[in-house]
């Protein structure tokens, strides 16, 4: 054998380790994407007050939901991933609030992004996720609404209004507060 080939042999073999680590850590990666953010720490983000950007999402149970037929009710868009600690992290309280408020005009709506649709599957039945929730598969929605990590939630008021932008797991009673202050001006008597 030529020396040549001895070279080409030898730096094949040396990157046969470096494509086996590469491939396992892409499979261990679970759905994130390079770079995409986790917001870890909880805060209300500073926004200009706009009309939100109008989506329709097919919903993992099979329906679809368009944002402008929620008008005349207060709404929560979350951005979500089964993979994100933080989001598994507020599931529970999340799922709480939706029930406690299921009688009144308010409607969650879950944007799962980067992600994968089993993945996202997978956690709504971990988590018993009651409220509609779907997969942005195209990252459409999350670039609209300047996305740039999960969780973060958007409260919109009745008339479709984006009043609060929420990053990181919200806690249970910020989550109400929110809600009930835009419910004061939705229900007859203040809520």
């Amino acid at each position: 054998m030529s020396r040549r080939n001895w070279i080409i042999l030898g730096t094949a073999a040396a990157l046969i380790p470096l494509f086996a680590l590469l491939a396992w850590a892409a499979t261990q990666q679970r759905g994130q994407p390079a770079g995409a953010g986790i917001n870890q720490q909880f805060g209300e983000i500073s926004i200009d007050q706009s009309q939100a950007a109008d989506f329709e999402l097919a919903l993992l149970n099979g329906e679809t939901v368009r944002l402008s037929d929620l008008r005349g009710k207060v709404v929560m868009v979350d951005f979500w991933a089964s993979w994100c600690t933080p989001c598994r992290q507020e599931s529970s309280a999340l799922n709480r609030a939706y029930t406690a408020y299921a009688d009144r005009p308010v409607e969650f709506v879950g944007v799962n992004v980067w992600d994968t649709e089993n993945g996202a599957e997978l956690f709504l039945v971990e988590f018993g996720v009651e409220y509609p929730a779907g997969v942005d598969a195209e990252g459409a929605i999350a670039l609209n609404y300047g996305v740039r990590g999960i969780p973060e939630k958007f409260f919109l008021d009745a008339d479709g209004v984006i009043r609060h932008k929420y990053v990181g797991p919200m806690p249970e009673e910020v989550l109400r507060e929110a809600l009930d202050s835009l419910l004061a001006e939705v229900e007859p008597g203040g809520g």
